[in-house]
């Protein structure tokens, strides 16, 4: 699983301007993506959502729905991604008093001609925001970290695992 050549960007044409990829000689492919984020935050906060105690009611149930949203409407965020008909979009939490964060994973799938890496991305993005916007008025010194692609499958490529992924 090696990294593919930076030699050129996809959503630039050959007069420099920004253009949307042409997908339609592209094999339908059954492509997935996972994602990663983390939510740092004050141990109080994270007991806060632990025990239920939020005043606003369940934290990860609203990020959870807000990261599924987002990815359903990535195309409408980000101007160069084609609009997708996603069949899979999970988002995860996990609590890490340790390090006194909460992890967020999205997976998103469909059968398609492009990639749903962005889909993903996007869903971890707001479910972390939502996270964020809920607990903001007891821990507004959160800081939302470590975005990133973990792996991907489909497609002409193949399977790609980020090779930094290290359990963060």
């Amino acid at each position: 699983m090696s990294e593919p050549p930076i030699n050129e960007l996809s959503h630039i044409n050959s007069a420099g301007e920004a253009s949307m990829v042409d997908v339609s000689g592209k094999a339908i492919t059954t492509r997935i993506a996972t994602a990663e984020g983390y939510v740092r935050m004050q141990t109080q906060t994270l007991i806060l959502i632990r025990d239920g105690g939020h005043a606003k009611g369940d934290v990860f149930a609203t990020a959870r729905i807000a990261g599924i949203q987002a990815a359903k409407r990535c195309a409408d965020l980000i101007p160069l991604c084609h609009p997708l008909m996603l069949s899979k979009v999970q988002v995860d939490f996990e609590l890490q008093p340790e390090q006194n964060r909460v992890r967020i994973e999205a997976i998103c799938k469909l059968d398609g001609k492009t990639g749903v890496e962005m889909e993903t991305l996007t869903a971890v993005s707001v479910a972390a925001l939502t996270l964020f916007d809920m607990c903001k008025a007891v821990d507004p010194g959160m800081t939302i970290e470590g975005i990133r692609v973990l792996a991907k499958e489909g497609g002409k490529t193949g399977p790609w695992q980020n090779s930094s992924h290290q359990g963060n």
